[in-house]
């Protein structure tokens, strides 16, 4: 089976917020050939461990964690690693990579400084 992806997020009480990281999930759906799933540290479902579980009841024994984060702070530097050990113990046959925050890829900032000098 395709390695699946898991789209990591902050999380908020406020489901709008949302939104476009379901948006690029569904994006990313479309071009890739694995699963996708979005999970969220807190206030929103799924949590990382419900989403990997989902994954594994579905057969994947690959996935690869991508922070949508803009950077490296204490949720990526101590509670991600957590969670990520954790998952492991509980799935020790899945295979979990964590990759680094999206935000701080170079052409990610060039995206994101083209968009604010275009004003969009």
């Amino acid at each position: 089976m395709a390695v699946a992806l898991v789209l990591f997020a902050h999380g908020s009480r406020d489901r709008d917020w949302a939104r476009p990281f379901q948006q690029l999930a569904d994006t990313l759906r479309r071009k890739l050939d694995g699963p996708v799933e979005l999970a969220y540290l807190e206030f929103m479902q799924p949590t990382l461990e419900q989403a990997i579980a989902a994954l594994a009841r579905n057969g994947v024994d690959a996935i690869r964690v991508v922070p949508i984060f803009l950077g490296q702070g204490g949720h990526l530097k101590e509670d991600l690693p957590r969670l990520a050990v954790s998952a492991r113990n509980k799935f020790p046959q899945m295979k979990i990579e964590l990759e680094p925050a999206i935000g701080e890829q170079a052409s990610v900032i060039e995206a994101i400084a083209a968009a604010i000098a275009r004003g969009a």
